[in-house]
């Protein structure tokens, strides 16, 4: 099969790689709202890209009715937001804050949520989440016909829990990928998570 993408809708071609880019990390973003409320949203258009600056990217849609999704006005307008790499018991959470709500709604609260202060940052992290990353905007852009928003965020902290990281004994930090067990994105409406892990040395 050859697929020509000029054929295609963008929703037809969005269909075509976002079933067979797999699988994909979610960000579970959470942000904060102009009335002060904490917003929390998934999104798969995402990834590591830099180490110097420390910069992960998202990338942002639209609500189906065609407006700023909360998480994408609250980064431009307050620039801080956290990035939670979430585990398969908190699948059922992660796609329900993906649900179109009122900006003012908080799915934080909705969803019984548990957060807790990180750092110095002005923004707490979700508590039972093993990963989670402080970014602030290093850039915002918004690119093609549809204004797609594409965010890089500058790493500020990182949490790791303390069951899935160690130093070793040279110093160098190990994670658990196992233990970690983040959830993935795949097409439609399936998700996955780790199985067999294969350790092959890389070459020097």
């Amino acid at each position: 099969m050859l697929i020509d993408t000029r054929q295609l809708t963008p929703n037809q071609r969005y269909a075509v790689v976002s079933h067979t880019l797999l699988p994909r990390p979610i960000a579970w973003i959470l942000t904060r709202g102009a009335a002060g409320q904490l917003n929390l949203a998934p999104f798969s258009y995402f990834n590591a890209i830099c180490s110097d600056p420390p910069l992960l990217m998202v990338s942002i849609g639209k609500k189906p009715d065609g407006s700023e999704k909360d998480t994408r006005v609250n980064i431009r307008e307050r620039d801080a937001f956290v990035v939670h790499i979430a585990r398969p018991d908190q699948l059922q959470a992660l796609n329900d804050s993906a649900a179109t709500l009122p900006a003012e709604t908080s799915e934080v609260a909705q969803l019984g949520l548990a957060t807790t202060a990180f750092g110095d940052f002005p923004l707490p992290r979700l508590a039972d989440c093993p990963v989670a990353y402080a970014c602030t905007c290093w850039e915002y852009h918004e690119i093609g016909p549809a204004r797609q928003a594409i965010v890089y965020g500058e790493i500020r902290h990182i949490h790791l829990d303390d069951a899935i990281a160690r130093y070793n004994s040279q110093g160098r930090l190990e994670v658990d990928s196992a233990a970690l067990d983040p959830l993935a994105r795949l097409g439609a409406s399936e998700y996955a998570r780790l199985g067999e892990i294969i350790h092959l040395p890389r070459p020097a």
